[in-house]
């Protein structure tokens, strides 16, 4: 007879800033929290699939949020920008303003939960990797729903990606993707490679959105512990599928044949809502055979501090090393 699985209910309690971190990420983790003791962003809550116009206005809230944060980082940046249309793809040029090797491409793929982050974020990520990286910057501006649902995105994905593999050769190429851009990134290398396009020479998933399916334990056990992403996408992955089935490898990347894929760098924090996206693409990926970096930092939530603390500076400079390593 098998064992009952079993699940089990925890107490009330109160989560503290650790002592293991920096002074600058404690104080970064209390602006998270309001004074009673509750989750700023966990008031947030995403509009049903169906509801078009709650995400037509929930979108337009979000993107003006990043859109004044990037126009604050836009006035540090020194690489300039240019933006070309192929087919149906937006990308952002981005190009460093000192000497570089011409060579060499990074492809940037931003996150936003799938439905956010493009248009001047996207822009100003791509000159941001342009300067940290001294090289060519590649940012696609795919398209989101719920105008565009599945596979808009990815097709915009392997538009840029031919696009960039003519002027460059595949093994001067670095893709990488943050969060929902992580699904992106390991979902078009998924996808290049079943139609016959070679493989880049590097892949960066930070944090990535891997599994749509949410099936990883830290769904569970990070929920309204990872103060930036305190609550699961189920609502966004759904819109964002468009009626396909969320396992499928081009919408969770996690379930796909990861054999044959570049060298890879992961990260995430004991945080972090997709801990756990990260920690078995890890595993999958040596699995198939792939070499494979996984930094997992202290408290992090998802997509780092953000400000400016020790460790999201010492999380640049491994990002820096991987990524240059590619070319030295």
């Amino acid at each position: 007879m098998k064992n009952p699985i079993r699940s089990f209910t925890t107490p009330s309690r109160t989560i503290e800033p650790p002592q293991s971190i920096s002074e600058e990420a404690r104080a970064a983790l209390s602006r998270l929290v309001a004074d009673d003791g509750s989750l700023l962003n966990a008031q947030y809550v995403m509009p049903a699939p169906e509801d078009y116009a709650g995400w037509m206005n929930m979108k337009a809230a979000v993107d003006a949020h990043y859109a004044a944060a990037a126009k604050k980082m836009s006035a540090s940046l020194q690489s300039k920008a240019e933006t070309v249309v192929v087919e149906t793809a937006t990308i952002h040029v981005a190009t460093p303003s000192g000497t570089f090797d011409a060579r060499r491409a990074l492809i940037d793929l931003h996150g936003g939960a799938l439905v956010s982050g493009g248009g001047e974020a996207c822009q100003v990520s791509a000159r941001r990797q342009a300067d940290q990286h001294e090289t060519r910057c590649y940012g696609i501006d795919y398209r989101m729903p719920p105008e565009y649902p599945y596979p808009a995105a990815l097709d915009d994905c392997l538009v840029a990606y031919r696009h960039v593999l003519k002027a460059h050769a595949p093994e001067h190429v670095v893709v990488l993707g943050r969060s929902a851009g992580g699904n992106l990134a390991a979902a078009m290398l998924l996808r290049a490679k079943n139609e016959g396009l070679p493989m880049p020479g590097r892949l960066v998933l930070l944090s990535p959105e891997v599994d749509l399916t949410e099936s990883g334990d830290s769904f569970q056990t990070n929920q309204m512990i990872d103060l930036v992403l305190p609550r699961p996408l189920r609502s966004n992955n759904l819109l964002y599928a468009g009626g396909a089935d969320l396992s499928d490898p081009y919408l969770s990347p996690l379930f796909g044949d990861l054999h044959d894929f570049p060298p890879t760098f992961l990260q995430t924090g004991t945080r972090d809502l997709f801990l756990s996206n990260t920690v078995r693409m890890h595993r999958a990926l040596r699995k198939a055979g792939v070499e494979t970096e996984l930094h997992v930092f202290e408290a992090m939530p998802h997509g780092g501090f953000m400000g400016g603390t020790p460790e999201d500076h010492e999380l640049e400079l491994e990002v820096r090393r991987f990524v240059m390593g590619n070319w030295n």
